[in-house]
């Protein structure tokens, strides 16, 4: 009924950085050719929204509506769209998965030509125009998902079509921060059965690195993080041991290097911080260490470390959304939670309705829990 029709609906909208989103009544536009009106049912806080909504380290650009964390049912699709259809269960994915371009027919890369993670675009890429409007006025989407909308739009290929069994308030997480940390660990650093793996912050995505390792067989997952009271809950996630930093005087790298004989065989870096990523790819055991990044940098910084910790067979990797092909791959990782491979319920820690989407921001401000889902309907 609603298709090919302009829906107004509830949306939290950022009017400017740093401010409590406001909700809004926002009129949501019909998809364009190779897109999809979605009705979001649940979506999630990531550290990303809070990031670009705080807007201190990039190009300001609101007013906006965040959220990239979600799963949601198709409402409608746009002109040539055929692998999708109405009534469709569907993870919305910040990258996307053209399948033309090089890097999608790459059996070695997701990162899609088309479709890869920009941030600063606010508009639908077929036609350089936003979606969303107030009073005839336009709100930026923002990396081609803007979740924090009761219906928002987005392009074919950064749609994962799912089992439409999944509860959508559990696998909503797996789009983001969970199947990038457990990529990195299953997808990537490939932990052989019995081997020792140490996890660089104990986040969404160190957890889930954490949990990659469990699942591939590890025996020993030393948790590195300088905030101690995340090393109970790590627990719960396949983490054995525990080292904080602040806690010696030696550097990290070394501390591993002596509770493990020479060196971790994996690690993965899960916190942006250089230092971190240095130590990450240092500790690792000569002659088979592989150690692999996956927090973002700041834009200025630069990885040193001496050529002979290559040369004496360390690997060094990095990933992005833990080397699933969007399209292709979340499926399968929704198959795992069916099959109870992957468990997704200890992730989420909070739940709250959407009119009071703000206080998931406060937890994240206060570093409480890990996720918090947020519940479009009541």
């Amino acid at each position: 009924a609603t298709a090919g029709k302009v829906i107004k609906c509830k949306a939290a909208v950022a009017w400017e950085a740093g401010k409590p989103l406001s909700m809004e009544e926002v009129e949501v536009a019909p998809p364009q050719a190779m897109e999809v009106r979605v009705k979001i049912l649940f979506t999630s806080l990531c550290h990303t929204d809070v990031y670009f909504w705080e807007a201190k380290g990039q190009t300001p650009m609101f007013p906006r509506i965040f959220g990239h964390e979600a799963g949601g049912i198709v409402e409608s699709v746009g002109e040539g769209v055929t692998e999708l259809a109405p009534g469709d269960h569907v993870l919305p994915v910040f990258t996307g998965e053209c399948k033309e371009c090089p890097h999608c027919k790459s059996a070695e890369s997701n990162m899609c030509d088309l479709l890869r993670i920009n941030t600063d675009r606010g508009v639908m890429i077929g036609d350089g125009k936003s979606r969303f409007s107030i009073d005839g006025k336009p709100i930026y989407h923002f990396v081609g998902t803007s979740t924090f909308s009761e219906y928002t739009v987005m392009h074919v290929g950064c749609v994962a079509k799912i089992n439409p069994e999944a509860p959508l308030d559990k696998v909503c997480v797996l789009s983001c921060g969970i199947s990038t940390g457990l990529g990195a660990s299953i997808n990537v650093a490939k932990p052989p059965k019995g081997s020792t793996v140490a996890i660089f912050g104990l986040g969404a995505v160190g957890l889930a690195a954490a949990e990659g390792a469990r699942i591939a067989g590890a025996s020993r997952i030393i948790g590195v993080d300088l905030n101690a009271s995340r090393f109970e809950e790590a627990r719960k996630f396949g983490c054995t041991e525990f080292v904080n930093p602040k806690d010696h005087t030696k550097p990290v790298q070394q501390v591993l290097a002596e509770m493990t004989n020479g060196g971790v065989d994996r690690s993965v870096e899960c916190t942006g911080n250089v230092n971190a990523m240095i130590q990450a790819f240092e500790c690792v055991h000569d002659g088979w260490g592989v150690a692999v990044l996956v927090g973002v940098p700041h834009k200025d910084a630069e990885f040193k470390t001496h050529p002979m910790n290559f040369l004496n067979e360390r690997t060094l990797k990095g990933t992005f959304f833990g080397n699933f092909k969007p399209r292709t791959d979340l499926p399968n990782v929704v198959e795992m939670y069916m099959r109870k491979e992957l468990e997704v319920e200890k992730f989420i820690t909070h739940s709250v309705p959407f009119s009071e989407i703000n206080k998931a921001f406060d937890l994240m401000a206060k570093g409480e829990g890990i996720r918090c889902i947020i519940r479009m309907e009541n």
